[in-house]
């Protein structure tokens, strides 16, 4: 790790929908509740830069960070992406490529210290209103979520990168409307708030070494 990365509190958080937070406001998002639950904690953390549209699938977040050219290193970065790949049926096998090459560049923004990247699963909107009313069939969705969650969690630990699964507490209640933004599609600020408590624990454990030293 370099002393930069070290000394660092900058937070890149790369994504799609999920990570901007489609339909809630900007404080609502996970990446910004979880800098802020840091923070309650005495862990010295930007606000998050964030890299993500909704729609993105992994080659077009691969773009995205080319025009954008973050600067680390970063005290932390973290990625969620491969529902778009899902929805759009794209194959496991590019999916699982992209992803690679997507954690390789988060590493390395991280200061090539694999212990400052963290990644989320990808959530299941299979049963969400929006799925239903587009009849489509939750039960293949999860299966293919399930999929694409087992070939990141994989790679992560090629990698020695920290992987937390929301996935069960996405289908935990989620399709509720105090669970949901007004499209009936993307997570509301409470179920955002549920993704950063689970993920407080293992980012403040990334980061806590660094902030003692």
């Amino acid at each position: 790790m370099s002393d930069n990365a070290a000394t660092s509190t900058s937070y890149l958080a790369l994504g799609d929908s999920y990570t901007i937070g489609e339909g809630v406001p900007q404080a609502g998002t996970w990446p910004f509740q979880l800098a802020a639950a840091l923070r309650a904690q005495g862990i010295e953390l930007d606000d998050p830069q964030v890299i993500a549209t909704t729609g993105w699938t992994t080659d077009e977040l691969a773009a995205a960070i080319d025009a954008e050219a973050p600067q680390g290193p970063y005290a932390l970065v973290s990625l969620l992406i491969g529902v778009n790949n899902q929805y759009r049926g794209r194959p496991l096998a590019e999916y699982r490529q992209q992803f690679e090459q997507l954690l390789q560049r988060a590493i390395a923004l991280a200061g090539e210290d694999p212990q400052r990247v963290l990644v989320l699963s990808t959530p299941d909107w299979g049963f969400t209103p929006y799925a239903q009313q587009n009849g489509r069939d939750a039960a293949q969705v999860a299966r293919e979520i399930d999929d694409f969650n087992a070939a990141a969690h994989a790679c992560c630990g090629d990698y020695g990168v920290a992987f937390v699964d929301i996935t069960p507490t996405s289908r935990d209640g989620g399709e509720t409307v105090e669970m949901l933004a007004d499209d009936g599609l993307h997570p509301s600020a409470a179920m955002y708030g549920r993704w950063a408590q689970l993920a407080l624990p293992v980012a403040a454990g990334l980061l806590k070494p660094a902030s003692a030293a």
